[in-house]
């Protein structure tokens, strides 16, 4: 099964997830030095399932494409994908899919004693207040990044 395109907009692309084949990929079971190089392994007979790894709950995660740079200081730059759990509950300083005004946009959660607050990763874009005027949906929270280097 292919991922479905679900929606469209200026700051992202949206897309189902599907779990239901397996994509098992050879693991390298020892740590990764990133200083002196250690010795080579001979044989790598452990897989992980990218799936079951990045998607928890099937039913409540979806991929979205990120379109734009208010995100770069946490690490999420443009074309990056991200996996976005819907059944994960939001709280203050994590990462969100929010639908805002009818928009969706990525940003930083954060939550004060009578207001809350969508933030930018990038000092080029100001700090969103959600007030009563605005509607606000936090659609769901980013559990990982996949990028690209």
């Amino acid at each position: 099964m292919t991922a479905l395109k679900l929606h469209s907009s200026f700051a992202l692309d949206i897309y189902s997830a599907s779990s239901e084949s397996e994509l098992n990929i050879p693991l390298i079971s020892e740590s990764l030095s990133a200083g002196f190089p250690s010795p080579a392994m001979d044989f790598i007979d452990l897989t992980i399932d990218m799936n079951k790894h990045l998607v928890k709950r099937p039913t409540s995660t979806f991929y979205g494409r990120v379109k734009g740079d208010s995100m770069k200081d946490a690490g999420i730059s443009d074309g990056d994908l991200l996996v976005i759990d819907k059944s994960v509950e939001p709280k203050d300083d994590k990462i969100a899919v929010c639908y805002i005004d009818g928009e969706f946009t990525v940003k930083r959660i954060k939550i004060e004693n009578d207001c809350c607050w969508l933030i930018p990763a990038n000092d080029k874009y100001q700090p969103i207040k959600v007030t009563e005027e605005n509607e606000l949906i936090i659609w769901g929270i980013v559990t990982f990044v996949i990028k690209a280097l």
